[in-house]
């Protein structure tokens, strides 16, 4: 049963395109786990990540704690991460559950580290906090943390992403009900919301950035794994054919059949209980 607060459209948004998602999308950056560790001061016992979807932001801490759960309601999403963790010999530490960021199968005070990898903007804030900081040990971490999109690239390549992300916006309003929406909350709220939940004694922003290599193929791969162009994919209009070959020209023009390092630049926004 879904807890109040949730809202499912939030999950079933990403029912479907688990491989595109996994295929394109940055695996959580090593520096993410530099800085939680060295807030938590010490090796995690247990890291719980929450909308952990599939394992991009769970399997970069198989080495760095005792334990780590991934959270995930999402079916299709889950089983991806299921699926990788049998084909890793080294991810005994790492399971998946089923579960909503509100409504935690775990004990009281049984965290060090809290995470929201890309997700925090798609759970109801304030029972999700009131639900971590239960869920959380004294001085534990929770970290919602977020890439801008688009990665850096050149203007044009980066325009032509943007675009067509806000055209998939204004179809999706044009063609379905508000009941039949995802709830994207802005994350520029975070933290505010991190402070006025009165769970944590410290609180912060944090500006950080990862370079990853990428082509063509992959920056585009990026821009189609979003959830607001694959909904208007599922919706079975062709309106964003026009952006979404103006992307594949100008990106194949700036890569010309080679992979540069990317930069992604990421904001976390951090708690201390």
């Amino acid at each position: 049963m879904i807890p109040e607060g949730v809202n499912k459209n939030n999950v079933d948004r990403f029912l479907g395109f688990e491989d595109e998602y996994d295929r394109h999308r940055p695996e959580a950056p090593s520096m993410m786990v530099d800085l939680l560790s060295h807030y938590l001061g010490r090796k995690p016992e247990l890291v719980v990540d929450l909308g952990s979807g599939t394992g991009l932001s769970s399997f970069v801490w198989k080495h760095h704690a005792a334990q780590i759960i991934g959270v995930e309601p999402n079916d299709d999403m889950r089983g991806k991460a299921l699926d990788k963790k049998n084909r890793q010999s080294d991810a005994g530490a790492v399971t998946f559950i089923p579960g909503y960021s509100n409504q935690l199968d775990l004990e009281d005070s049984s965290a060090d580290i809290i995470t929201c990898s890309q997700s925090f903007h798609w759970m109801e804030p304030v029972s999700t906090l009131r639900e971590a900081a239960r869920v959380l040990r004294e001085g534990g971490v929770f970290a919602a943390y977020d890439c801008d999109w688009p990665p850096i690239a050149s203007w044009e390549v980066e325009e032509a992403f943007t675009s067509l992300h806000q055209k998939a916006d204004e179809i999706i309003a044009r063609h379905t009900a508000p009941e039949e929406r995802a709830n994207k909350r802005n994350k520029e709220e975070h933290l505010r919301y991190l402070r006025e939940s009165g769970q944590f004694r410290f609180t912060k922003e944090v500006v950080f950035h990862h370079k990853e290599t990428c082509d063509a193929a992959r920056y585009i791969g990026l821009a189609l794994s979003q959830g607001g162009v694959r909904t208007v994919m599922k919706l079975g209009s062709d309106e964003l054919n026009g952006h979404i070959e103006q992307l594949h020209n100008r990106a194949e023009a700036y890569f010309k059949d080679h992979a540069n390092e990317v930069i992604f630049c990421y904001r976390m926004r951090l708690g201390i209980k």
